[in-house]
């Protein structure tokens, strides 16, 4: 027998109410709004943290030199309408455009880094290039060590990154301007 609704259609939450809601409910993990889902992912593991630490470990004289700002656990805001993500390091100007408290505004960061975990491939390569661009995001670094991979996404436009750069791990990434900086991939998986 079909279970019925005990409140009108008219009174159902929206997708936004829903992933309010869901943030929450789950206050001790990462809470993202993906294509319509609402995705709630544990904390990163330690491999995962190490690649960031050892990202950062690269970077931090340019972000310094730049009075740039690190931020971990911050969301980007893609659009009132939009999905909600929290990338795993995110990059900013020292006086960031903000939608609210806690979501940065995509097109005012200077780089966000995703780490792919085994739950967050699809998303990570295919659905979230798609949406940083529309956001304006101007580069997205992509790590995954599953594959040996690190991707880097370029000069945003409205159907996507019109420029995108891999290299197996081991191998040298630039990162073009205002960075003008070469990663070293394979310091990324180095314990």
């Amino acid at each position: 027998m079909a279970k019925v609704l005990e409140r009108p259609i008219t009174e159902m939450p929206t997708m936004q109410e829903s992933y309010k809601r869901a943030c929450e409910l789950f206050p001790g993990y990462r809470v993202e709004l993906v294509n319509g889902r609402i995705v709630v992912n544990d904390v990163p593991t330690g491999d995962h943290n190490d690649i960031i630490s050892n990202l950062l470990m690269q970077i931090i004289s340019v972000v310094a030199a730049n009075g740039w700002k690190l931020w971990t656990n911050i969301k980007l805001f893609l659009g009132p309408q939009a999905d909600r993500y929290i990338p795993d390091l995110t990059i900013v100007p020292r006086n960031p455009r903000m939608w609210g408290d806690d979501e940065v505004y995509g097109d005012d960061t200077h780089l966000v880094v995703e780490v792919v975990s085994p739950s967050s491939g699809h998303d990570d390569h295919a659905i979230k290039p798609r949406e940083y661009a529309r956001a304006g995001v101007p580069l997205y670094l992509l790590i995954d060590p599953a594959q040996d991979l690190a991707v880097l996404f370029s000069l945003p436009a409205e159907k996507g990154y019109q420029q995108k750069t891999q290299v197996d791990l081991g191998k040298a990434l630039d990162l073009p301007a205002p960075w003008d900086l070469s990663l070293d991939t394979a310091k990324l998986i180095e314990s």
